[in-house]
């Protein structure tokens, strides 16, 4: 959907407002049953048959990736592909999975990447349940038509790498982020070379891990020099590792997360008062007064956390395994779930993976691996790996290279001035104050950290387009779910742009559809602010 076709949708629901009347009173008192009940809309049928001839990208080279249909997704799927591209085209043993669907609105001279983390966490997630043209999200009993899907607006590229992550095939031999960026440029360049790409924007994207790949692939982009293929014209992070993420975006953060949230987390008095005096004889509490400051008030020490030598003052693995005694399916991602836990069709609905009888994993079906172009052989698992070889590294993943806030994202960033990272309020997994630290302790376009602390609101006047038909048969009032109003807070200093997210959990495109589609305008420059 472009933007004119939302705009249209817009001025239709205010002409709906006179046709549909009644209180909500009136449906409660009901307890929300209504004459007029119906189902949710029936997904649009696929056509018989492709018209190939009007498809961009469609030609002898990219045939064989096409995509013409897919089980259970009863979709016409336009134009779409998906296989494997070899990072050396001289070596089919080493390849990385991707799904490729150009935009359904007007067509555009930019490819938007999206990558999910781990390491070695499947960005066929993002493509499932975040970004893509459709979802099929967590307690959901079929996949629908998503309204706030990205290819409304861009061309999208979902990769599954490094090599040991999804479908991707070879062995694994990184050792730091620079190896994973040569890598992912490698097989990038192939991809361009086989769809006939040239001299298109280039947005790189994902969540939480992928704030270490994101800004690694973007700089080896830049710093090929070939504006005709690498052409980062920006980069968008969610709830990244972007700085020493275990000491700062988490431990540091963890006790007021706690006590801001423990009315859903519902930790008993005991526990708050150990993990309140650890908070302080661990240097918590003095690191934030230091340092959590507007402008900065210097630079941070480096504070890598060590699992063994530092466990007594692990206030973020207490919390985690605490939060598990008053709710079992507790979720580190989005801390306002609750029991039961969650159909999943990718089996991961929380850290336990997990799948309802009937409902099999659906990336891992032989029937879906055949319609994708995937290896048959390749057992489908969400999270796996590993993507490095060896251990250690700063943060204990055997990744070797620095947090990207001490280089690589400042050169993504001053080369682009278009960078958004953002942060849900609701995920425990990388705490949203922790991000911000990291932010202030990076230099970037000439000064230090953000000068002027956060506080300009982001109003949400996008239609709720997922659930606006329930309510109008229901018998509210059309609009009861309308706007959805403020939604976070958003700051933007010398080409980096900040968004906090209000009742959002760590997948933020999952939990905040129009959020996310607000942050995608303002990446691809189709607004000016959020």
């Amino acid at each position: 959907m472009n933007w004119k076709t939302l705009g249209a949708l817009l001025f239709a629901s205010s002409l709906y407002e006179d046709v549909f009347a009644g209180r909500m009173s009136d449906v409660s008192q009901r307890r929300g049953y209504s004459p007029n009940l119906k189902r949710a809309p029936e997904p649009p049928k696929r056509r018989f048959l492709n018209e190939t001839d009007s498809y961009r990208f469609y030609s002898n080279d990219t045939a064989p990736y096409f995509v013409d249909e897919l089980p259970d997704m009863p979709f016409d799927l336009g134009e779409f592909y998906s296989g494997l591209i070899p990072i050396d085209m001289n070596n089919a043993s080493r390849a990385l999975f991707f799904i490729f669907q150009p935009t359904v609105g007007e067509p555009v001279d930019e490819i938007t990447i999206w990558l999910n983390g781990g390491p070695g966490c499947s960005s066929l997630e993002g493509f499932l349940q975040e970004t893509g043209l459709f979802q099929w999200s967590w307690g959901e009993y079929a996949p629908h038509i998503n309204p706030y899907s990205w290819v409304n607006l861009t061309n999208v590229l979902w990769v599954e790498q490094p090599v040991g992550t999804g479908f991707s095939i070879g062995d694994a031999t990184a050792t730091s982020e620079e190896d994973i960026a040569k890598d992912f440029a490698d097989f990038f360049l192939n991809f361009e070379t086989i769809f006939g790409i040239s001299k298109f924007k280039i947005f790189v994207t994902g969540e939480s891990y992928a704030g270490r790949y994101v800004p690694y692939i973007s700089a080896e982009m830049i710093d090929r020099c070939d504006e005709d293929h690498f052409n980062v014209s920006g980069a968008l992070m969610y709830d990244p590792c972007i700085g020493e993420y275990v000491w700062e975006q988490q431990q540091a953060v963890a006790y007021p997360f706690i006590v801001e949230h423990n009315s859903v987390m519902g930790y008993n008095q005991s526990f708050m008062e150990k993990i309140a005096a650890l908070d302080d004889s661990c240097g918590y509490a003095e690191f934030r007064e230091q340092y959590m400051a507007f402008p900065p008030n210097g630079t941070q020490p480096h504070k890598y956390f060590n699992s063994s030598a530092d466990a007594d003052c692990d206030i973020w693995g207490m919390g985690y395994y605490e939060a598990y005694h008053p709710n079992p399916c507790f979720n580190v991602y989005e801390i306002g779930l609750q029991c039961p836990l969650l159909s999943d069709p990718l089996g991961y609905p929380t850290d336990l993976q997990y799948s309802y009888p009937g409902l099999p994993v659906y990336f891992n079906r032989s029937d879906v691996k055949a319609a994708l172009h995937a290896p048959m052989d390749v057992e489908w698992i969400e999270c796996k790996g590993p993507v490095f070889v060896g251990e250690g590294g700063p943060q204990d993943e055997g990744d070797s290279s620095p947090d990207p806030i001490q280089g690589v994202l400042p050169k993504v960033i001053e080369k682009t001035n278009r960078v958004l990272v953002a942060n849900g309020d609701l995920d425990y997994e990388i705490i949203t104050n922790g991000t911000l630290l990291a932010i202030q302790n990076m230099t970037w376009n000439g000064a230090f950290g953000f000068q002027k602390t956060p506080n300009a609101t982001i109003d949400i006047t996008l239609p709720d387009l997922m659930y606006q038909d329930v309510f109008i048969s229901s018998g509210f009032d059309n609009g009861t779910d309308n706007p959805q109003g403020i939604m976070g807070v958003q700051h933007y200093e010398r080409g980096l742009m900040w968004a906090q997210t209000y009742l959002s959990g760590h997948m933020q495109p999952q939990f905040q559809g129009r959020s996310a589609y607000r942050h995608l305008q303002w990446l691809l420059g189709r607004i000016d602010k959020l």
